[in-house]
């Protein structure tokens, strides 16, 4: 069945279109709060220009809600995780509220603040969605699942980032705009409150009948907690391996967004709204690979190996590196921008769904808050290695070359890892 067919079959089940529509309502306003931010935090002509400056303000937007992870993944194995959603959802219209009355005010420190607390909180929301999509949809529908919500979610995020980028115009380059836009996302996030209503209190589990020890040890040890899923996930090899090339290409993307910004920043434009305006192109067409990526994803799992399809998105990408990336013009990097999109998108929804299928439901909520340490920390371990490595300009051939060697290199490591599990199972049949 092709894409659109399935997911038809998947929209007609309710209980799926209910938290289908609470992940749009929330990543679109995600989007607009996130034009907010990045016009503010990245785009001010005399701030952020350099790649360590850049490399900073990732790591303070990212790895401080990365530490939430731990906690979040206990707490979704506990508690009820419609209520995670609502909550979360009318914390961050709050906290939006606030922030977009900060920045009118002009105090930047205590915007910051407010904005770590939003990506806080909001781990807690994505990690429920994630591990309350299970129960809503059949076992066999799992990887369409995967590719439609996350992948509908990232393109609402981008449609709430357009959208935001244009309220930001509309309402001028100074504080007050950057405030409207903020309070655009705060009654979003208020109307994915209303929409989480829809689900059943206990809809989405856990449906523990006896509370396991583990659970209770981790509440009372987060550590513990954080430490079983590891072990988790190491006693699984197919959920383990999808990880660490999710962590690999997440050290890889996270180079290349910030060279991107950097160009844009610095080279292709002179920075600020013309920087934002070229960056959010280059971003709308990763969106837009991000989505195509999601539409071939379960059409080529369908006649292939999970294993495979990721191997070729690898060295999809170190070719597109080597063709679109090294001339370093404005004209071919956003094709590389669609096809790493493309990549990025079309790897996650498979390793999502790899995940998803062989850690028991116990463990989930813990497994994917791994999942998001990795997603983000890496993301940043990237950007870090950027500014180290790349130049004020975002002009650098080796650090393109070097990448394009990392993924033709995981790309490998999955063709080597296929061949070897298809000669344990004709060891096995022999026996």
């Amino acid at each position: 069945m092709s894409f659109f067919g399935d997911l038809r079959v998947v929209l007609r089940g309710p209980r799926f279109r209910r938290l289908f529509g609470t992940r749009l309502a929330a990543q679109f306003s995600d989007g607009v709060y996130q034009a907010g931010l990045a016009g503010f935090v990245f785009f001010t002509p005399e701030q952020h220009t350099s790649a360590g400056a850049v490399a900073a303000a990732f790591a303070v937007l990212l790895l401080p809600f990365s530490v939430v992870a731990p906690f979040a993944g206990v707490l979704i194995d506990r508690w009820p995780r419609r209520q995670i959603l609502l909550l979360s959802s009318l914390a961050k219209a709050a906290l939006a509220v606030v922030s977009a009355l900060l920045v009118s005010r002009g105090e930047s420190p205590a915007f910051l603040l407010a904005a770590l607390l939003v990506l806080s909180v909001n781990r807690f929301f994505l990690s429920g969605l994630s591990a309350g999509l299970p129960y809503v949809v059949p076992r066999d529908k799992l990887m369409m699942a995967n590719a439609v919500t996350p992948t509908s979610g990232t393109a609402a995020s981008f449609l709430g980032a357009g959208t935001g980028a244009a309220i930001g115009l509309l309402g001028g380059e100074d504080a007050l705009g950057t405030g409207l836009v903020l309070f655009v996302a705060a009654l979003g996030f208020a109307g994915a409150a209303l929409v989480s209503l829809t689900l059943g209190h206990d809809e989405l589990g856990p449906h523990l009948e006896r509370e396991p020890d583990e659970v209770a040890a981790a509440v009372r040890n987060v550590v513990r907690g954080m430490v079983s899923g590891v072990r988790h996930l190491w006693a699984r090899p197919e959920a383990r391996d999808a990880l660490a090339t999710i962590g690999g290409h997440r050290v890889l993307f996270g180079v290349s967004t910030l060279l991107t910004l950097l160009l844009y920043n610095n080279t292709f434009t002179g920075g600020g709204v013309a920087g934002l305006a070229g960056f959010s192109v280059a971003m709308g067409l990763s969106g837009a690979g991000f989505l195509v990526g999601a539409v071939a994803t379960p059409w080529a799992t369908a006649r292939m190996a999970a294993g495979t399809w990721i191997a070729l998105q690898l060295a999809a990408a170190s070719a597109v590196l080597v063709v679109f990336g090294l001339p370093f013009s404005p004209v071919l990097f956003p094709v590389a921008a669609f096809a790493l999109g493309f990549v990025s998108q079309g790897v996650k929804v498979t390793v999502d769904t790899l995940v998803q299928r062989h850690v028991d439901d116990a463990f989930r909520g813990r497994v994917f808050s791994v999942y998001d340490v990795l997603f983000n920390a890496t993301f940043v371990l990237g950007a870090a290695l950027s500014a180290a490595l790349v130049p004020p300009s975002g002009v650098s051939a080796a650090v393109v070359v070097a990448m394009a060697a990392l993924y033709l290199a995981m790309g490998a490591a999955w063709v080597v890892r296929g061949h070897r599990a298809t000669a344990a199972e004709a060891e096995r049949e022999a026996a």
